[in-house]
């Protein structure tokens, strides 16, 4: 609720959302901010396409797609055992880089012709490798929205809670913080954050709270720190991320 604290939200889409005093629409970047329900402040919105979705993809399409290759039944809270799988493999999955760009891309690019690819692989990587470098891509993906982001907001970003789905997975906060080289606060309960805004706003309108008692009802379950360990290795494959995007960009554009 005050200005310029951004939060994350990873669900089967992501955004990076934080409140601001003035109006305002960056064209290069896909950043704008608008009208919201405080009186004098607008909410900016950096809109990434899919997040989450990608790991919706792996499983029903390629861990449990419905055909002859498929033995086993479902694992129940697949989830977890993919937190699971991916806290054993080492930062950087072993040379993997994924790009989640599985329908296209929002921001920081407008880019509806982009796709998802998995880079580097060879005949030494495992199935656990691909796991993590989707959870590293995505965390990849956010980090490139944090340059335009903190243009727009004037400063530079020290902390940021992270609600949704996708928050609930400790392994994956701890990958935003190391990939992002920032702070990550993981919000108590993060699913249920849309419906303590929306109640929160009710009890505004009905003269229970002020707008201004918010932030204190917001409670934090475990503040993930970057690890300064990985963050040469991290700040490398962030930029042959993004070198992806430049070399790839025409092909993608042919093809789709």
């Amino acid at each position: 609720m005050n200005d310029f604290q951004p939060h994350l939200y990873i669900g089967t889409s992501s955004w990076i959302a934080a409140h601001v005093p003035y109006k305002k629409t960056d064209i290069s970047s896909s950043l704008a901010s608008i009208p919201c329900a405080i009186p004098d402040k607008y909410l900016l919105t950096a809109l990434q396409a899919t997040a989450g979705g990608n790991l919706t993809f792996l499983r029903d399409n390629i861990i449990y797609h419905k055909d002859e290759l498929l033995q086993e039944a479902d694992v129940p809270d697949i989830f977890k055992v993919l937190d699971k799988i991916t806290a054993r493999v080492p930062a950087g999955a072993h040379g993997l880089i994924y790009t989640p760009w599985i329908w296209g891309e929002r921001a920081p690019i407008e880019d509806k012709t982009i796709r998802a690819g998995l880079y580097n692989l060879s005949l030494h990587n495992t199935r656990e490798d691909i796991i993590r470098a989707f959870l590293e891509g995505i965390a990849l993906n956010t980090k490139w929205l944090m340059s335009p982001l903190e243009k727009f907001l004037g400063k530079k970003v020290e902390a940021i809670n992270i609600v949704g789905g996708g928050a609930q997975s400790d392994v994956w906060c701890q990958i935003f913080a190391d990939i992002m080289n920032i702070e990550i606060k993981q919000v108590t309960e993060p699913v249920y954050a849309n419906a303590r805004g929306a109640a929160w706003i009710g009890a505004v309108g009905i003269g229970q709270i002020k707008f201004t008692d918010i932030p204190n009802l917001v409670k934090i379950k475990k503040t993930y720190l970057p690890n300064q360990a990985h963050r040469s290795l991290y700040a490398e494959r962030f930029e042959t991320f993004t070198a992806i995007y430049k070399q790839m960009k025409n092909i993608y554009k042919k093809l789709n």
